[in-house]
């Protein structure tokens, strides 16, 4: 049977079987495209069962002439999302290791080494998050560690976007404050 007509016989019935025969046919293929993009096993078989769970709902909305090409657009469309979402997970771990790198810099008094500094803030930082008002916390929290988006932050604390924004700025300034602190009391104490 054409992938088409299969396509065509699941928007009709919704029966599974003819997603299954799709994931027969298609599987390597998904998987293939998925290695040459992410560049990695585990993540290319992840990303090849969210396609296929994905095509579950897609099937229904679209009318598909050609599958196989329109399958591939959407697994490049979905690796290029992930390589997105990574490039912007390492963006923000980057700007918040930078932002707290900086916090122990004095220029005035800087006998602590860069690596020493960086060793210092990561050892601080978790205990500087515990200290933060609960909302920062958990926004600060949400944003930077498990690199959810102002609107995912939003859905799942019932914040608005802007108390989103506000809570993370502004614990950002206090974790950095925390930081600063913690590093003043170490060089009293050397």
């Amino acid at each position: 049977m054409p992938d088409e007509e299969l396509v065509q016989r699941y928007r009709n019935s919704h029966e599974a079987l003819y997603i299954g025969e799709l994931y027969n046919r298609y599987t390597h293929l998904v998987f293939g495209v998925c290695m040459k993009y992410l560049k990695n096993e585990a993540a290319a078989e992840d990303a090849t069962m969210q396609i296929f769970e994905k095509l579950i709902a897609e099937l229904k909305k679209h009318h598909i002439v050609a599958f196989k090409p329109w399958l591939h657009t959407v697994v490049k469309n979905y690796c290029m999302m992930v390589f997105r979402k990574d490039a912007t997970e390492e963006k923000r771990r980057t700007e918040l290791k930078h932002e707290m790198g900086g916090l122990v810099e004095n220029p005035e008094e800087n006998h602590l080494k860069e690596q020493e500094d960086k060793e210092f803030v990561l050892q601080h930082l978790k205990e500087g998050i515990e200290q933060l008002k609960e909302e920062q916390r958990v926004s600060v929290e949400l944003f930077y560690l498990k690199e959810m988006s102002y609107n995912e932050i939003a859905t799942v604390t019932g914040y608005s976007m802007n108390e989103v924004k506000s809570y993370i700025q502004n614990g950002k300034r206090n974790l950095k404050n925390i930081i600063a602190n913690k590093n003043e009391q170490a060089k009293k104490g050397s």
